[in-house]
Formats: structure tokens, C-alpha cells, sequence
């Protein structure tokens, strides 16, 4: 399928926030999927990831996460500096800007003539967080978390029922958690904590773990596993096949 790719500058209450959509290069409806980067906003492998899922047939929107914290079409490098920064980003954001965004993004999409109405959401570690954050929205049917990371911790220690594993309850779509057994960044300790709220919640939701390490599905560098990532996307587009089509 061939696809297309635009630009959108989207207002939200805390500033413009750049949107990249990559879409079926027809204007027939298709479902729509909110896909979240990892802390370096659309590097290359977040592209090329998203493309990939645009050509499954679904229009997929990759939002600049740290909008109000850098200049419009940031991208960090995969180096000590894009990581202190990003990592410096991610506490510095307030979560409720994350609510706010996705809102944005839907409220876009409505007006959409190529929208069919079927939303889901997809994210690589902390992407992984923010498409589990997106869940919380009532349109969102289906969620594809790729090593979600801070789910187990308790990063807004000052906002109550403000973290996204104490709002369980408003999660009413199908979930996919899938991570990666040598993830330092993810604990077994930290991922069974997880699955254990989730199974208490009674949520629907299936659950995969493999033998990779953190960032197993990004094509670049030596963590990336081809073979695991193939199986990623086949787990994703069954979802979203599943649940939006």
C-alpha cells in the first residue's frame, strides 16, 4: 500500500505542538493510531516504524511529546546529550499536557474526512507510557505498549490519582503489553507489579514477554532484534486488525 506524508501544527493549551501523520496515499476512511516516540521525538526508526504501520492501512499521527519544552521539529540524537535531555524533558513535562495533547489530537481527527472514527495508540518506552496514557481516552478501542517505561514507579509522588496506573478504571479499550525479559529499565519485580494491577482491574489485555533488551524494535543499534521486532508489529497489526477494522 502506498502511503502519504503531511505536517500538522496542532494548539493545544500548552503550545503548538507539531503532529506528523503518514497515512494510505487514498482518501478513503481508515482507522487512525496515536504513536508515541521514545524520548527523541520522530527519529528515523520512529519514521520508518510509523510508516510501516501507515501502510497496514491505518493513519498514524507521531505528536513532538516534548512540545512545550523544544522548538518545533526537534529531533535528540541516540547519544549521552539527546538522552540527558529527553530524560530532563520527561520529568520536567506536567502529565495532565499529555491528556491536553491527545485531546488535541482527537478533537483533529474528528474533522478528518479520511477518518473512519476507530482510534487506537502505540508507543516504544516512554512512548510505550504515553500510548498506556492514551488509553485513558474514551475513543481509544486498542493499545499496543512496546517496554513501557515508569508504569512500576511512582513518578508524580505529588499529584495524587494523577499517575497513569491510578486511573485504571477509565481504560476501556483492548490493551497489548509486550516487553523484554533483559530490559534494565523494567525490573521483573517492576513488570509483575504490572501485570498484577491490571489482572486486579479486570481489564482486558494480553501480555507478551521476550528474551530482548530495552529498545529491542528500533532498528538502530546493537540492542535492535530483527527477528523480535518482525513478531512486534505482527502482534500489533492483529490488534488493531482485530479491534479497529
Amino acid at each position: 500500500m502506498l502511503i502519504q506524508s503531511e505536517v500538522v501544527d496542532l494548539n493545544t493549551p500548552t503550545g503548538v505542538m507539531r503532529t506528523y501523520i503518514h497515512r494510505p496515499a487514498h482518501d478513503k476512511k481508515v482507522p487512525a493510531i496515536l504513536f508515541y516516540s521514545e524520548i527523541f521525538h520522530q527519529t528515523g526508526p520512529i519514521e520508518r516504524a510509523a510508516k510501516m504501520m501507515a501502510g497496514q492501512g491505518y493513519a498514524v499521527l507521531v505528536s513532538e511529546v516534548f512540545h512545550e519544552l523544544n522548538p518545533i521539529g526537534t529531533v535528540l540524537g541516540y547519544d549521552d546529550a539527546g538522552r540527558d535531555k529527553g530524560n530532563a524533558d520527561k520529568s520536567a513535562k506536567d502529565v495532565q499536557g499529555y491528556d491536553s495533547d491527545n485531546r488535541a489530537m482527537i478533537e483533529f481527527l474528528k474533522e478528518q474526512n479520511w477518518y473512519s472514527g476507530n482510534l487506537g495508540a502505540m508507543g516504544f518506552c516512554i512512548g510505550g507510557h504515553l500510548a498506556f496514557r492514551a488509553a485513558l481516552q474514551p475513543e481509544v478501542q486498542a493499545t499496543a505498549c512496546f517496554y513501557a517505561t515508569d508504569l512500576h514507579t511512582n513518578i508524580i509522588p505529588n499529584q495524587p490519582n494523577q499517575h497513569s496506573m491510578d486511573r485504571l478504571s477509565d481504560i476501556k479499550g483492548e490493551l497489548m503489553m509486550i516487553w523484554g525479559k533483559q530490559d534494565n529499565h523494567i525490573p521483573t519485580a517492576g513488570r509483575m507489579e504490572v501485570y498484577q494491577k491490571l489482572t486486579d482491574a479486570n481489564l482486558s489485555f494480553s501480555w507478551h514477554e521476550f528474551n530482548g533488551q530495552h529498545a529491542f524494535m528500533r532498528d538502530e543499534g546493537e540492542r535492535y532484534d530483527p527477528q523480535l521486532a518482525a513478531t512486534g508489529y505482527q502482534l500489533a497489526t492483529q490488534l488493531f486488525s482485530n479491534t479497529l477494522k
